[in-house]
């Protein structure tokens, strides 16, 4: 047994070593010289070929008698290849293709971009086949200009197409190199055929003036104006001959054009004619990118290492999915005698075996009714002996009644075995989560951009805790630090406190705050009012960049195209973590909800995204609000069918099977899935590899947030103010909006500082008290009502 087992392990672990084709530097320096010797000495043998190759045409394929001597430069090695290439193949064209190979060699000699190298080898093989086919209207059958290649198609060409067939087939592939190879149209034909006039003209001008008149000769050393520059130069210039010339830039905005008369004593007339502007081709952006490239975000940690999947377990036991074939047929006949106890006929059944359940698909016969079918679920239940017997009438989209069954030897889903899948690999989502797999036996990956918020329940020990370490483990593996922020809250304090390790990685915090990971009911009611003002500045930069969401805003960011100096930064994801909701309704109520219902209506274009964990799913939990604003839902096994209905608005998620055995919702349909399993040592294995490297100063800090409670008590002192109230206080006039962010903006001040000119405009009477994530109300006016008021108070 030992034996089989550690053969067992070799077989699972060799498929995941890969084959890397990379060539290294020293790898591509020597193919390189290779490739370019080689092309060279083909390029020599071609011309040698050239004139020797009726004396050599004898002894082609006798390269085995070292003997014999060809004329060739390169011996016997020049006379066949070339004889291939030119005799047999294209003609002299294949100089062409001598070319091609040496300049390969150079590009992997210096290592140049691959790309315009592949542009190079497809035009130039057609070009070669053009010439060789060009060749053959002159050449015979056994000539060197076009080969046997070049002969054949032409006369192919000329037999189907004709003469006049056959060049106009050669024209057009002459044109279509020269529009889309060398990029000529018709309209720079004309242009340059314009420009050759005019300057054929212009000489025969200059010539018929090159002749000066007697009476001109006098005036040679005193001409009538100096020819001006129109582009900007440097030319010397000197007030006297014995001075040193003085360096002048000129930068003309005219060109000067003399006419002379041919009628003598008849004045000479002075053009000017305005030069043309030059044109922009490039914005300031596109300059920025083109000079120091996009910016990238991952910079400040450009050393960051992904973890490894080999921190992962492969959980599975015994490999892959095993078919009992006797499980199958007993519950097929099962199914099958039931049904018919009741008189419904089965036209068909269908299995198909997944990690933990079964499903059947059967096709009843022509007059059943599907609800008759439906109703019989308790005993199809009993006569298999089987926990959580669910039925699907119909399967969507398929015309069949599903009846899924557990199986008796479950097997478990690995992260590991979800996160390596090609799926999850090459997804390209902004942020993927890898759930688990489907009764199928297909990795589930879901967008939770696309969501925007997950809302799971269960009862205890079901699989929620297991399921929120799962998606997180999935951003962790697919998104860079920069990319991506925790917001973690765990009333339960025992949870999450793993995630502690990578703070100053992924986790976001208030300020002034020493973990990162919240378990305080009231901490927890300011970070979520924190969010909401997170979210109303993140909302206010999409507006100032004109963008309508974070995908936009950050791909404008990058692009260069927003100032920093206007307070415009790259926006990461911000995702908040609820692992228990139904302690923090209880303990704050209406304090975490309203903020938690702004999140869920406002804040998926910014960026800010929610997930919330509850093992009590009951209407005074989960709100209408809430639930209208969480469209995707997880449900993991409850007692009831209450419970189920308010978490999936169906029943059916009371007949799950418990560990991890889920239903998952994003709409209409019910999705059934065994949730990838992630132990505790798996997460404390990633967040040391992760915390164990360079990171940032700090966690990512949330936007600082005064409670209610906190109040103003300042007394109304008018020698305490800030040196920056009055302009503060016409800030907020104008705006007729009183917030701590606002003045940040406008006045480029701190938050602390911005909060304690708040409480002082409050104390002042110029705004209204605190209203929890609602601006203040500007209680003056006006600018004069504001001016008379601080007039009155000096008085």
């Amino acid at each position: 047994m030992a034996k089989k087992k550690t053969a067992t392990s070799k077989k699972t672990k060799t498929p995941r070593k890969e084959i890397n084709f990379t060539l290294t530097k020293q790898q591509k320096i020597v193919l390189g010289s290779f490739l370019f010797f080689l092309g060279i000495a083909l390029f020599f043998s071609f011309i040698s070929y050239i004139f020797t190759w009726q004396a050599d045409h004898s002894i082609i394929g006798e390269v085995n008698n070292r003997e014999l001597k060809t004329e060739n430069w390169l011996n016997k090695f020049g006379t066949n290849v070339s004889h291939f290439f030119i005799y047999k193949g294209v003609g002299i064209s294949a100089l062409i293709f001598a070319f091609l190979v040496a300049l390969t060699g150079v590009y992997f000699f210096f290592d140049y971009a691959k790309k315009q190298l592949q542009k190079f080898w497809f035009w130039g093989i057609l070009v070669m086949l053009w010439f060789s086919m060009l060749f053959g209207f002159f050449a015979e059958k056994n000539s060197l200009l076009s080969g046997i290649i070049g002969f054949e198609i032409n006369d192919l060409l000329q037999d189907y197409l004709g003469l006049i067939g056959t060049i106009f087939v050669m024209l057009f592939l002459l044109i279509v190199y020269l529009v889309i190879r060398l990029k000529i149209t018709p309209e720079l034909v004309i242009a340059a055929f314009k420009r050759t006039k005019k300057e054929v003209i212009s000489d025969f001008s200059s010539e018929g003036n090159a002749k000066p008149s007697e009476g001109s000769k006098t005036k040679e050393a005193d001409p009538i104006s100096e020819q001006v520059p129109l582009k900007n130069e440097v030319v010397e210039v000197s007030e006297k001959p014995s001075e040193a010339p003085i360096k002048k830039e000129i930068t003309p905005p005219l060109e000067k054009i003399i006419l002379k008369s041919d009628v003598e004593g008849d004045l000479a007339m002075e053009v000017e004619q305005v030069a043309e502007e030059e044109v922009v081709t490039e914005n300031l952006s596109d300059k920025l990118v083109k000079d120091f490239g996009e910016f990238d975000p991952t910079l400040d940690l450009s050393n960051y290492k992904f973890p490894t999947i080999d921190l992962l377990k492969d959980h599975t036991t015994g490999g892959s999915i095993t078919i009992d074939q006797e499980e199958l047929e007993e519950n097929k006949n099962r199914i099958v005698e039931t049904l018919n106890n009741y008189k419904i006929g089965i036209a068909s059944i269908k299995a198909t075996v997944g990690p933990t359940v079964t499903l059947y698909e059967i096709v009843p016969d022509a007059g059943v009714r599907i609800s008759k079918i439906k109703n019989l679920e308790d005993d199809i239940a009993l006569s298999l002996s089987a926990l959580g017997i669910r039925i699907i009438a119909p399967i969507p989209g398929r015309g069949t009644i599903g009846i899924e069954v557990p199986n008796k030897n479950p097997k478990t889903v690995s992260m590991r075995s979800t996160i390596a899948s090609p799926k999850f690999q090459n997804a390209e989502m902004e942020l993927p989560l890898a759930l688990g797999k489907t009764i199928s036996n297909e990795t589930f990956v879901v967008d939770l951009a696309k969501m925007p918020h997950l809302l799971m329940a269960g009862a205890t020990g079901q699989g929620k805790s297991v399921g929120l370490n799962a998606i997180l483990t999935s951003l962790i593996y697919k998104k860079h630090p920069a990319e991506v922020k925790f917001v973690l809250v765990d009333p339960k304090k025992v949870e999450l406190t793993l995630f502690n390790k990578i703070e100053r990685h992924f986790l976001a915090k208030l300020p002034d705050t020493e973990e990162a990971i919240i378990t305080d009911t009231t901490k927890v009611v300011h970070t979520l009012n924190s969010l909401c003002i997170e979210m109303d500045n993140r909302y206010d930069l999409l507006k100032d960049a004109m963008v309508r969401n974070i995908k936009e805003y950050n791909t404008k960011f990058k692009a260069r195209k927003l100032n920093p100096n206007d307070g415009h930064h790259f926006l990461p994801y911000i995702i908040l973590v609820v692992d228990e909701f139904a302690d923090l309704i209880m303990t704050a109520g209406k304090e975490v909800e309203t903020p938690i219902a702004r999140l869920a209506q406002l804040a998926r274009a910014i960026g800010i995204h929610l997930i919330i964990a509850t093992q009590r799913p009951s209407v005074n939990v989960i709100t209408g609000i809430i639930k209208a604003n969480f469209p995707a839902r997880i449900a993991f096994r409850v007692t009831s069918k209450i419970d189920s209905r308010t978490i999936l608005d169906s029943s059916g998620a009371d007949q799950l099977i418990g560990r991890g055995d889920m239903l998952y919702t994003q709409g209409n349909d019910l999705i059934r899935l065994q949730c990838a399993f992630v132990d505790t040592p798996e997460v404390a294995d990633i967040t040391e590899f992760i915390g164990a490297q360079k990171a940032y100063p700090d966690a990512h800090l949330l936007p600082e947030y005064v409670g209610e409670e906190a109040g103003t008590n300042l007394d109304n002192n008018i020698d305490e103010r800030d040196k920056m109230f009055r302009e503060a206080a016409e800030v907020l006039v104008i705006a007729q909006q009183g917030s701590a962010s606002l003045l940040q903006r406008k006045l480029k001040l701190g938050y602390n500082r911005a909060g304690r000119i708040i409480d002082q405009l409050e104390a002042a009477g110029i705004v209204g008290p605190f209203e929890g994530s609602k601006a203040r109300l500007v209680l003056v006016p006006t600018l004069e009502a504001l001016s008379q008021l601080l007039d009155n108070e000096n008085k």
